[in-house]
């Protein structure tokens, strides 16, 4: 199991962050608990057409980084995993199992980082982040996690903002993505927002 440790500045502050917004995106996973098929990302493509996820789910030990409402672990879990999410925010994990109650489906949720999981090594077959670790977390502390507590074999599946699309993201609220490079690509990986308390990462373009 993964040494006890003190959450960085980063953690308390995406904690927070998503404690006061996780109203905001309650119905949002309502609907995303409702669907029949998963479909991924900000354009909803459908799993069918994408095949993100494993095959053959059944019995497959799975954990999500940064759950939130937990809709991933609920289309797991429909599949036949068994199924623990990991959430930094208690209004998110709220949402999460209300949901569950609302769609008789029981599955783990834990409240903590993903940077330090409380599970012990090498329990899941598969780890997913969607929006979740994968962009609120450091990935010189997630990822390493993430290997730790995967089995040898074992599948890391995550989904977060390309590259090239943070590099063009204007740094003004409700501002679209332009078609021009608005940072520097060498040395991108901690990213705060303008008017957001929370802390985004990306993994870094070096020179090498």
């Amino acid at each position: 199991m993964t040494q006890d440790r003190e959450p960085l500045e980063h953690v308390h502050r995406n904690r927070a962050r998503w404690d006061v917004e996780a109203k905001d995106y309650a119905a949002r996973g309502e609907r995303a608990w409702e669907r029949a098929e998963p479909a991924w990302g900000v354009w909803r493509v459908a799993e069918s057409q994408l095949q993100v996820l494993p095959a053959d789910l059944v019995g497959k030990q799975a954990i999500e980084l940064g759950c939130g409402t937990a809709y991933v672990s609920a289309w797991l879990a429909r599949r036949g995993a068994r199924v623990v999410g990991v959430d930094t925010s208690i209004a998110q994990l709220a949402t999460a199992r209300r949901l569950q109650r609302q769609h008789a489906l029981e599955f783990t949720l834990i409240h903590g980082d993903a940077e330090a999981v409380p599970c012990r090594d090498a329990a899941f077959d598969l780890a997913i982040s969607e929006y979740g670790a994968c962009l609120w977390a450091d990935p010189g502390r997630w990822l390493p996690e993430a290997a730790r507590l995967l089995r040898p074999g074992g599948e890391l599946i995550f989904l977060v903002n390309s590259s090239l699309h943070t590099l063009c993201i204007p740094a003004e609220d409700d501002v679209p993505t332009t078609d021009r490079l608005l940072r520097p690509a060498f040395g991108m990986f901690r990213i705060e927002w303008p008017g957001d308390p929370g802390v985004e990462f990306h993994l870094r373009k070096s020179h090498g």
